[in-house]
């Protein structure tokens, strides 16, 4: 409902979140969260918009046809003007592509990026899902096209390490790139949610195509209940835990939260007060990921 996103954006604001991360696809109808974010900025943050870092991508399928999808020039061009339309800005602070596209040629999805920034519609450019090889390629290229590249977006948290072994969080450090990081809190499994097991209204109860019921297995979920326990002793909720854990690293320059309540923003803004990990705790937290019951 536009009344609890204008209560989630107004309450991220107030406590100095400035960067809203979207997508062309984002929804439950594509595109509904550039309009409804455009709405909430031409109503509230017109004013701020200066003080805003506003970031869109391309690159998963976004209407029907040969165009629409993966990351060609036409597609990422044509994409973006429609996501400034939705949005009703002149520009975003961050285009990104969403993802790598096996069929196209990395220069030309590239030389796309790079017509993004030279046409003023974005101010830098992201990449997305992308690997330590394919970053390393991509970066080359925009080094070559005089592209301000700045970030990588990938899936990051306690539970799943991918970007420690695909050398994605290596290279984009080697490279100063900067890295945030989403599903910080692996789709709710890194809060209270799941303790007890599969609450009825939970995302996994409902089919949540990033989090479904098979996923949750007893093995999983007692790790789950030794790092709740854990972060109890930290005097912390599991997910501020959670939160601190991938802040810690110097190759994270910010992690994305979602949230569908504001006490959620507040609890993920209260990790600020303990964001430090011991030598020892690091350690706890490896061996209980480790373990089997």
């Amino acid at each position: 409902p536009y009344d609890q996103m204008k209560a989630l954006v107004l309450t991220a604001f107030d406590h100095g979140i400035t960067h809203f991360d979207l997508a062309n696809n984002y929804g439950p109808e594509p595109g509904a969260a550039e309009k409804n974010a455009g709405r909430l900025i031409r109503q509230y943050l017109a004013a701020h918009r200066d003080e805003l870092v506003i970031s869109t991508k391309a690159g998963y399928e976004m209407w029907s046809g040969p165009y629409g999808d993966w990351g060609s020039r036409k597609y990422l061009l044509a994409s973006l003007d429609q996501s400034l339309e939705r949005l009703g800005l002149d520009y975003v602070d961050i285009f990104y592509h969403h993802r790598p596209d096996p069929e196209t040629p990395l220069e030309e999805t590239m030389g796309a990026l790079a017509q993004a920034v030279a046409s003023g519609k974005a101010l830098y450019v992201g990449l997305s899902n992308y690997d330590g090889p394919q970053l390393e390629r991509a970066a080359t290229i925009l080094d070559e096209l005089h592209v301000p590249f700045i970030i990588n977006q990938n899936k990051y948290n306690i539970l799943d390490r991918t970007v420690e072994k695909n050398g994605l969080k290596e290279t984009a450090f080697k490279l100063g790139k900067g890295l945030i990081t989403f599903c910080p809190l692996a789709q709710g499994l890194l809060t209270n949610r799941y303790l007890n097991g599969i609450p009825a209204d939970s995302r996994a109860a409902s089919g949540s195509q990033f989090l479904n019921p098979d996923q949750i297995t007893e093995e999983k979920l007692e790790k789950v209940r030794k790092l709740n326990a854990m972060a109890e002793e930290r005097g912390q909720k599991l997910s501020q835990m959670a939160l601190a854990w991938v802040l810690r690293h110097e190759e994270v320059t910010s992690v994305l939260i979602g949230a569908s309540k504001a006490a959620q923003i507040d609890d993920a803004v209260g990790m600020l007060a303990n964001r430090h990990f011991s030598a020892e705790e690091l350690a706890r937290i490896d061996a209980i990921l480790s373990s089997s019951i």
